[in-house]
């Protein structure tokens, strides 16, 4: 069996990391790939260790009324540039975004894979959380669900590499500006925000008012590290068992007995969350960390069009992190 994919945005960080999973997927055929500036390259111009049998695919100026016959497809655009274009889009084709305008929209299911895999099985329209939630509402979710934090007033601080800001990135992210920096930015206003709390809510069933998100620019290449601090009387125990149990036969994510790191990541589509609680000062702190271009978007995108596919959530997956 082969099922034909197609990836939009192909030579953007997290479309080039969809077609690294994808070359080497059991099932999926890699049969179109469609961008911008590089439309009428190879793959082998753009990727020089593409394996030799995608290398002289073309790369297609992406036009929705022009597809191939597709069972898949993948778009890694922008935010504000998928919605009008996607829409045009024959409705035999299934959908996975990996942009951001279809998160809170209709008919579109929200990708949460291993939180919510059965609101995705099936579905034709999925869209593809973003990185950051992809790391907090890992970690938060056990933790909301059992109700052993509040889900107000939550502080979320967020560690991210500079490929998050994708390769399209202007110059403050590059090399010179960001070795030896370190950098807050999207002060109280990211994109991310809504995303987050709506989730809240709906895991929770309360209000996510006063939820501070504030992430930071860190001189590394991918990873991301949430820190967040809760209102919560649990222990350090029970939020590990918690965890154990939400994510009991999932096979991404790891619960830790000790504060996870973004290498451990790198690479794969593995999440790592853990805890440290102190009752007496009512206080609960959850870490996530996801590869920023693997759970927190190609490997999460792989693992949503498998649930759609009605195949194995692990296809093409189950490859380990890199180290060093």
């Amino acid at each position: 069996m082969s099922i034909r994919v197609g990836i939009v945005g192909i030579s953007g960080f997290g479309g080039g990391e969809a077609l690294r999973l994808i070359a080497s997927h059991p099932v999926f055929e890699l049969v179109y790939a469609a961008g911008e500036s590089s439309a009428g390259s190879r793959l082998v111009d753009r990727f020089p260790g593409v394996p030799a049998r995608l290398a002289e695919l073309v790369i297609a100026k992406w036009d929705p009324e022009t597809l191939p016959p597709l069972d898949v497809l993948f778009a890694s655009l922008p935010t504000g540039a998928s919605a009008a274009a996607l829409a045009r889009v024959p409705k035999a084709v299934k959908i996975v975004d990996l942009g951001g305008d279809h998160r809170s929209a209709e008919g579109w299911a929200y990708g949460l894979a291993d939180i919510w895999p059965n609101r995705i099985e099936g579905q034709t329209r999925v869209a593809n959380p973003g990185c950051f939630p992809a790391a907090t509402l890992t970690a938060l979710a056990p933790l909301l669900a059992d109700k052993l934090i509040e889900p107000g007033n939550i502080v979320i601080d967020v560690k991210t590499g500079i490929s998050g800001a994708g390769r399209g990135g202007d110059s403050t992210f590059g090399y010179a500006e960001s070795n030896e920096n370190l950098v807050p930015y999207g002060l109280l206003r990211h994109v991310h925000m809504p995303e987050i709390a709506r989730t809240i809510e709906t895991l929770s069933g309360g209000s996510a008012a006063g939820l501070v998100f504030t992430p930071h620019l860190v001189p590394m290449t991918r990873g991301i590290l949430a820190t967040i601090y809760c209102r919560g009387s649990a222990t350090t125990g029970q939020c590990l068992e918690a965890a154990r149990r939400f994510y009991a036969g999932r096979s991404f994510i790891r619960v830790t007995d000790k504060p996870p790191q973004t290498k451990w990541a790198t690479g794969s589509n593995l999440a790592f969350v853990s805890y440290a609680a102190d009752p007496e000062r009512n206080l609960v702190i959850a870490m996530g960390v996801v590869d920023n271009l693997g759970k927190g978007a190609a490997g999460q995108a792989v693992q949503n069009a498998n649930l759609i596919c009605g195949l194995p959530e692990t296809a093409g997956l189950d490859g380990m992190p890199v180290w060093p």
